[in-house]
């Protein structure tokens, strides 16, 4: 806070894929914001919408017997793309507030079903789950988890490309104790780390096994981002117990999250049977009329523009953009080439140097009117899905040219 608190980098307007600084400078959005302005900034038929609502009902709360019309239309058509049929639809917030829903939903299945000791939440390393109490505590990237004192209790973390790690986690906490399994398909904000051939089928039949819930964390993975509508139906044979959605969902014009709750999981709450359960959790803007609109009409561009699809076609333009940048001296590896992300990963020796080196490849890239997205050992990219491929080479270009720039100021200098 205090190293950009005389200096922030102020954004006054966006199009498409391109910002503009205060100063009437130009760059191309590498990053979709934080991997949400999948289908571009400034669509007028978004601001039209939004509007539209503003002036009929602009907010309401949907505790109780509440709804409204955008939120109810909302809920029926993120239903209607969930793997398992039959399946309700928490809506929120935002990434965040979904994982702690799922959280919550995961151990209250468990009480529900008489299995009190059900608590235990197991997650990967790298995986990022928001910065919530349960997102926080579910998290695997370790500086995050760090400097807060105790978090949520029983919760562990397991490799995040091993099947047999999960498996040998379960039977050490004990089977009868593990209530879920939290997974990004592709690990986003921990580094854009692809999983291994049979993973995310591996997880979910040993979930299956053990009686855990499987919950994918499709947050960054959605709406288009591995070429698919959820992310997680990029596997089809694969139907998770629970899946967190949000980013993408309004194109991050407005906050909208939304879990996806399997039949099994939400039906105790739709007995209808007097003394029934009653779910005590939800935050204030949970349907939010105004967001469910926003995200209604993000929908619609999503489908009338085919935009879903092009996550999975540009993957492979994405990773020829990137996979050369692996032989700069400075890199160590190259993520990309299973969705419309990646990520240039530098290199110990380069990181060890200079504390500051990935820090000052993304300042140096930013000169070059790129942006991208500052992670722990290198950067990401993760465009709108409506680039254009001769810009997917602007973005090896550029980060190629920071590389350059980062290489011809010594390192630790």
């Amino acid at each position: 806070m205090g190293a950009v608190e005389d200096a922030p980098f102020l954004l006054a307007r966006a199009q498409d894929v391109w910002v503009w600084d205060e100063h009437g400078r130009r760059y191309l959005d590498a990053t979709a914001s934080l991997w949400c302005a999948n289908v571009g900034h400034g669509r007028p038929e978004i601001a039209e919408a939004v509007e539209r609502q503003l002036r009929a009902l602009d907010t309401y709360s949907t505790f109780g017997d509440f709804a409204n019309p955008p939120a109810l239309e909302l809920a029926d058509r993120l239903a209607a793309l969930a793997p398992t049929a039959g399946s309700r639809v928490f809506l929120g917030s935002g990434g965040g507030d979904a994982i702690d829903t799922a959280a919550k939903l995961a151990r209250a299945h468990s009480q529900r079903k008489g299995e009190n000791e059900r608590v235990h939440l197991i997650t990967r390393e790298h995986g990022y789950h928001g910065t919530h109490g349960f997102g926080t505590s579910v998290g695997g990237i370790a500086p995050n988890l760090a400097n807060w004192g105790p978090l949520v209790p029983e919760v562990s973390r397991v490799p995040y490309d091993s099947v047999d790690a999960l498996v040998t986690e379960i039977e050490r906490v004990g089977p009868e104790r593990v209530a879920a399994f939290f997974c990004e398909p592709v690990i986003g904000a921990g580094g854009v780390r692809l999983p291994p051939e049979g993973y995310v089928e591996g997880v979910a039949d040993v979930c299956s096994r053990y009686g855990v819930l499987f919950v994918a964390d499709c947050v960054i993975n959605a709406f288009g981002r591995l070429g698919t509508w959820l992310g997680i139906d990029r596997w089809p044979g694969v139907r998770p117990d629970l899946i967190t959605l949000a980013k993408g969902i309004s194109g991050g014009t407005l906050p909208v999250g939304a879990v996806l709750v399997a039949p099994h999981v939400a039906a105790p709450f739709f007995t209808g049977a007097p003394g029934a359960p009653v779910l005590r959790h939800g935050p204030t803007y949970a349907g939010h009329p105004t967001c469910c609109a926003a995200a209604l009409a993000t929908l619609d561009v999503y489908e009338r523009e085919g935009l879903i699809e092009r996550g999975r076609t540009l993957e492979g333009p994405l990773e020829r953009a990137l996979r050369p940048l692996e032989a700069h001296p400075l890199v160590s590896e190259v993520r990309a080439g299973f969705g419309l992300l990646g990520a240039v990963e530098l290199s110990e020796e380069a990181r060890a140097a200079d504390r500051d080196a990935v820090s000052r490849l993304t300042l140096a890239c930013r000169e070059q009117g790129l942006l991208v997205r500052t992670l722990g050992t290198g950067v990401a990219v993760s465009p709108p899905l409506t680039i254009a491929e001769e810009q997917i080479a602007e973005i090896g270009a550029g980060i190629s040219e920071g590389l350059a720039a980062l290489e011809r100021t010594p390192l630790g200098g």
